[in-house]
C-alpha cells in the first residue's frame, strides 16, 4: 500500500528544496481541473414568463473544504478560501450549465437561465432547463432518483498561496469565465488531470498486466531524473585509503532496482 503521508512529506521537502515561491500555482497544476464536490442537488417545475422550466439547484463548489491534488512533485491538499468566487462574479462571468463537463449546455449566464452566487456556503447555482429536452429530462429523473447529487465546476486560479510547509494550497480566488457548472457522477476529489490521477497509478502498480508494467518500466528509465543510481545515498563514509565504493549499476548504467524490477516483470510475463 502507498505511504500517501510519506508521499506528501517527500513532495512538500521537494517544492522547499525547488525554491517554489510560496505565492507560486502548483507546478504543472492544469488551469481548469474538475474540481468535484460533494452538494445535495434540488430539481423542481417552476414557471416563469408563462413558460415551464426545470429548476436545478445547489452549490458548485464549498469553501473551506479540502480535497486531494497532486502536481509535479506529489500529493497536496488544496482549498478554496471563503469568498474565493466574489471577484469572477462581480465581473459577470460567462458561464454554462452541463452534466459532467460535457454535452450541448443546458443553460447558461448569457441568456439569464443560470444564476451563480456565493455566500457563506461556497458557490451556489440555480438552473432553469428546457422540459422539452430529452437530456433535461433524463437528468432530472437521475437527480430524483438520487443516482446524480453531486456537482463540480470549472475554474482558473487567479490567485493562491502555499502553507509555510508546501502541504496545503489555498485558492484565494479564481475566473469563472467561460467555465461551466453542473452535475456529475461522482464528486469529492479531482481526479482529470494527469497529476490528479498519479496517486492512482501508484495504488495500481502491484496489479499492473506484465505487458503494461514493462512498458512504464522502459518510459521511466528513459527519464534523466531517474538515471542517477540512487543506491549510495545512505553508504558509510570509506575508510582512509580505500576506493569509494562504486553505484550499483551495471555496464549499461542501469540501478539495480530497476534491474530487479524488470527481472520481475519479465517472470509475471513468463508465468502468463
Amino acid at each position: 500500500m502507498t505511504d500517501l503521508a510519506g508521499l506528501r512529506a517527500a513532495a512538500a521537502q521537494s517544492r522547499a528544496q525547488a525554491g517554489l515561491a510560496q505565492r507560486g500555482m502548483p507546478r504543472d497544476r492544469p488551469e481548469a481541473p474538475d474540481v468535484k464536490f460533494a452538494s445535495q442537488l434540488r430539481a423542481q417545475t417552476v414557471v416563469r414568463d408563462g413558460l415551464e422550466f426545470y429548476q436545478v439547484e445547489g452549490y458548485a463548489s464549498t469553501y473551506e473544504r479540502g480535497y486531494d491534488m497532486w502536481d509535479f512533485f506529489g500529493p497536496y491538499t488544496e482549498i478554496v478560501s471563503a469568498g474565493a468566487a466574489d471577484k469572477t462574479l462581480a465581473a459577470s462571468p460567462e458561464v454554462v450549465f452541463r452534466f459532467n463537463h460535457a454535452g450541448t449546455p443546458m443553460a447558461g449566464t448569457r441568456n439569464g437561465r443560470l444564476e451563480l452566487w456565493s455566500d457563506e456556503q461556497g458557490l451556489g447555482q440555480r438552473a432553469l432547463l428546457n422540459p422539452k429536452r430529452s437530456d433535461v429530462q433524463l437528468l432530472v429523473q437521475a437527480i430524483e432518483d438520487d443516482d446524480v447529487r453531486e456537482q463540480s465546476f470549472q475554474f482558473r486560479i487567479t490567485e493562491g498561496v502555499w502553507s509555510p510547509d508546501y502541504t496545503e494550497y489555498r485558492i484565494n480566488a479564481f475566473d469563472l469565465d467561460r467555465g461551466d457548472v453542473g452535475p456529475v457522477t461522482y464528486g469529492a476529489n479531482p481526479h482529470t488531470s494527469v497529476a490528479a490521477r498519479s496517486g492512482e497509478f501508484l495504488a495500481s502498480i502491484p496489479n499492473l498486466p506484465p505487458l503494461v508494467a514493462r512498458e512504464a518500466y522502459t518510459l521511466l528509465s528513459q527519464r534523466a531524473d531517474l538515471a542517477a543510481p540512487t543506491a549510495t545515498r545512505h553508504l558509510a563514509p570509506a575508510a582512509p585509503q580505500t576506493p569509494a565504493p562504486q553505484p550499483h549499476t551495471d555496464p549499461q548504467g542501469r540501478s539495480l532496482a530497476l534491474l530487479r524490477t524488470q527481472l520481475l516483470v519479465q517472470k509475471s510475463d513468463d508465468e502468463d
